[in-house]
C-alpha cells in the first residue's frame, strides 16, 4: 500500500514545445495596439519613469504659447447657454431635416479643422472612464460604447434604436434588442453632465430638472416641459403664466431657471457652446484628391521624438571603460544606468515598430478598399478579413487585429474605426465574391420599403436581390434576416 502512495507522488518529465515571448515583444504589441490618446499617456508616463529618456530641445519648446487669463465675468457662460437655447428652440421642427448622417459614431459632416488634437481628454473618453462605476454586463459594455460613440456633439443622441441594433448586428454582430438597448441608454442617462444621451430637446431638458432636488418650482419646471412643452418653446410665457396660474414674480423665477437648463450638454465636456471637443482622434489622416489619387499620414498628435539621454550614455561608456577597477558602488551604477539605457532603447525601438505596423497597414487597407475612399460609397466597400491584410502586409493576425480594434480614420468622407472597412465575403455560385455587409444593408432596405399588408417572402426576397445583383440562395436570405434581428413574413404584418 505505501508502494503504490509512493508511485502515485512520482515526478514525471515532460518534453513540450512552448512559444514565449521577450519583454521587447510584449512592448511592441503593447504599444500598437494604443490608440494615439493613450500613447500620448504610455510616453509621458515613460517619460516620467525613466531618466534616460529625453526629447529634443525643439520639442521640449512646443505648447508654451501663453494665453491671457479670461476677464469674462462668470455668468458669461450662462448667456452663451441662453442662446443656445433659444437657437435650439427656434430650430425645433427643422432638426430631422439637418441632421447629419453618422457612420459608426462620427458625422460624414465633420469638418476637418474642427478635429481636435493634443492631450486633451475627449468627450468619448471622459464619459467612457465613467463606465468603470457603472454595472454592466460584458454585451451591455459593447453597446455603451456604441452609444457613446453615436452621440453627437452636443450630447444628443439622433438616431433611432431599431437603427443602432441594426448597425451592432451588422457591423459588429451583436445581436440586441431594442429594449436591451434602451435599457443601457437609460444607464447613459445618469451619466454626467445631466442630459447626456437624450434623443431630444425635450427629453434632455426633462433629464436635467429630474437631477434636481424635490421643490416646488423643480415640479413646476417638469410640468412645462412635459406639458407645454409647445408653449415653452415658442416663448409664450403669459399664456404659460395663465396656464400654471402664476404670480408674475413666479413666472419670472420659473423663466430664469429654466433658461439656465443646457440644451447641449455634450459641450460643457468640452470648449464653450458651438465649438466642442470630437468625440474621436483620429490615428490617420487620409487625403482623397479629386484625381483619385489616395494619400495618408499618421496622427502623432504631442509625442515627440525620442532619443537616449547623452550625459546617460557618456556616463554607460565611463563606466564600462573602467570596469576592471570599479567599486561596489559603481557596479551598481553601472547596473542601474545600463538597465535604464536598455529600457529607453527598448521604447524608442517599439515606438518605430509601432509606426512601421500602422503604416503598412493601412497602406493595405487603403489599396485594398481605394474605390470607397475615391466616391465615400458604403457599396464601394470590398469583402476583406483580417487574415486578407495579414498576408498582404506579412504581419502576423493578431497584430492586424490589434491595430483594427482600436484606430480610427480620418477621411474626405468622415471618421471611421478601422473595423468599418472589414466585412466577410460571400461567394456565389458563378465566383463572385460580394460582401456580406453590403447584402444585409441591401436586405434591410427591401425589407424596409416592402407593403406591410403584403410583407415579402424570404424566397421573393431572394428574386429581388438577384435582380439587383446579390444572387443568393434562400437560406441564405433567412440567415441574414435572422441576424438583423428581422422576424418571418407573416410575422411583420
Amino acid at each position: 500500500m505505501a508502494q503504490e502512495q509512493i508511485q502515485e507522488q512520482r515526478l514525471v518529465q515532460q518534453q513540450k514545445l512552448a512559444q514565449s515571448i521577450t519583454k521587447q515583444q510584449l512592448l511592441q504589441a503593447q504599444l500598437t495596439e494604443l490608440p494615439i490618446t493613450q500613447l500620448q499617456e504610455r510616453v509621458n508616463a515613460e517619460m516620467d519613469d525613466n531618466p534616460a529618456l529625453e526629447i529634443s530641445a525643439e520639442d521640449n519648446l512646443e505648447g508654451l504659447d501663453y494665453a491671457e487669463p479670461s476677464d469674462a465675468p462668470e455668468s458669461y457662460e450662462q448667456e452663451e447657454r441662453q442662446s443656445a437655447l433659444d437657437a435650439a428652440l427656434e430650430s425645433i421642427g427643422r432638426d430631422d431635416e439637418e441632421l447629419p448622417v453618422y457612420h459608426g459614431g462620427m458625422s460624414t459632416q465633420e469638418e476637418r479643422e474642427e478635429m481636435v488634437y493634443g492631450q486633451a481628454e475627449s468627450f468619448y473618453d471622459q464619459l467612457k472612464a465613467q463606465m468603470g462605476m457603472a454595472e454592466l454586463t460584458e454585451q451591455e459594455e459593447s453597446v455603451m460604447e456604441y452609444l457613446i460613440g453615436s452621440l453627437d456633439d452636443d450630447g444628443l443622441l439622433r438616431k433611432p434604436l431599431h437603427s443602432i441594433a441594426d448597425e451592432l448586428a451588422i457591423y459588429h454582430n451583436i445581436d440586441v434588442s431594442e429594449d436591451m438597448i434602451e435599457r443601457v441608454l437609460r444607464k447613459l442617462q445618469e451619466f454626467d453632465p445631466a442630459g447626456i444621451g437624450a434623443r431630444s430637446l425635450q427629453e434632455c431638458l426633462q433629464l436635467q430638472i429630474e437631477r434636481r432636488d424635490p421643490s416646488h418650482l423643480k415640479d413646476l419646471m417638469l410640468q412645462t416641459v412635459e406639458e407645454y412643452f409647445e408653449l415653452f418653446t415658442k416663448k409664450y410665457w403669459d399664456k404659460l403664466q395663465q396656464q400654471l396660474n402664476l404670480t408674475d414674480l413666479q413666472a419670472e423665477l420659473l423663466i430664469r431657471e429654466l433658461r439656465k437648463l443646457n440644451p447641449k450638454p455634450g459641450s460643457s465636456m468640452g470648449e464653450v457652446v458651438g465649438r466642442s471637443v470630437q468625440q474621436i482622434t483620429p490615428d490617420f489622416i487620409v487625403d482623397t484628391q479629386d484625381d483619385g489619387t489616395v494619400t495618408f499620414s499618421l496622427n502623432s498628435g504631442d509625442i515627440p521624438e525620442l532619443h537616449v539621454s547623452q550625459s546617460f550614455s557618456d556616463t554607460l561608456q565611463e563606466y564600462q571603460t573602467n570596469k576592471e577597477n570599479m567599486s561596489r558602488q559603481m557596479k551598481e551604477a553601472l547596473l542601474y544606468t545600463k538597465k535604464k539605457v536598455d529600457a529607453a532603447q527598448g521604447f524608442i525601438e517599439a515606438l518605430r515598430v509601432r509606426r512601421h505596423t500602422l503604416t503598412v497597414t493601412m497602406q493595405a487597407i487603403i489599396q485594398w478598399q481605394h474605390r470607397f475612399f475615391e466616391d465615400g460609397d458604403e457599396a464601394s466597400l470590398r469583402p476583406m478579413i483580417l487574415k486578407d491584410i495579414a498576408q498582404k502586409t506579412g504581419l502576423d493576425l493578431s497584430t492586424i487585429s490589434r491595430v483594427s480594434n482600436s484606430k480610427y480614420a480620418q477621411t474626405r468622407w468622415g471618421t471611421f474605426p478601422l473595423r468599418y472597412f472589414f466585412s466577410d465575403g460571400y461567394v456565389t455560385a458563378e465566383g463572385e465574391e460580394l460582401s456580406t455587409r453590403e447584402i444585409k444593408a441591401a436586405l434591410r432596405e427591401l425589407i424596409d420599403g416592402e407593403d406591410k399588408r403584403k410583407p415579402l417572402s424570404d424566397e421573393t426576397i431572394k428574386d429581388i436581390l438577384a435582380k439587383r445583383g446579390y444572387p443568393i440562395a434562400r437560406r441564405t436570405v433567412a440567415k441574414y434576416r435572422e441576424l438583423l434581428g428581422i422576424p418571418v413574413a407573416r410575422m411583420r404584418k
